[in-house]
């Protein structure tokens, strides 16, 4: 769960990177092993700056999820190959654990 993951994080003195960080990470070719499980990141689940809901369903889909969620990034390995990019963003619910899910760690530079 996300909660498990920041308590990770915490335990070894790290932090869970935003998606933005994860995605820099990512494109940049830093990370190894993605696409294997969904990582958890510490961005709340909420719309790009500019977004506007669609008409219908779908805006009603994504609307309502937009609420108390985090961002997860990458894919897992059970994910249609479709839908493996690296600008990918998924979320789930903060506490649940169904899901191919992990985390990776991120620690800020001493200053």
């Amino acid at each position: 769960s996300y909660f498990e993951a920041d308590a990770l994080a915490r335990f070894f003195n790290a932090r869970l990177p935003t998606e933005f960080e994860w995605e820099a990470a990512a494109r940049s070719g830093r990370l190894s092993g993605i696409n294997q499980v969904w990582e958890w990141t510490s961005s709340a689940y909420a719309p790009y700056p500019g977004y506007r809901t669609s008409p219908g369903a779908v805006g009603e889909y994504n609307g309502k999820f937009m609420h108390a969620q985090y961002v997860l990034r990458g894919s897992s390995f059970v994910t249609d190959p479709s839908h493996r990019r690296v600008s990918y963003r998924n979320f789930f619910p903060s506490e649940t654990t169904f899901q191919f899910s992990g985390c990776r760690l991120a620690q800020d530079r001493p200053s």
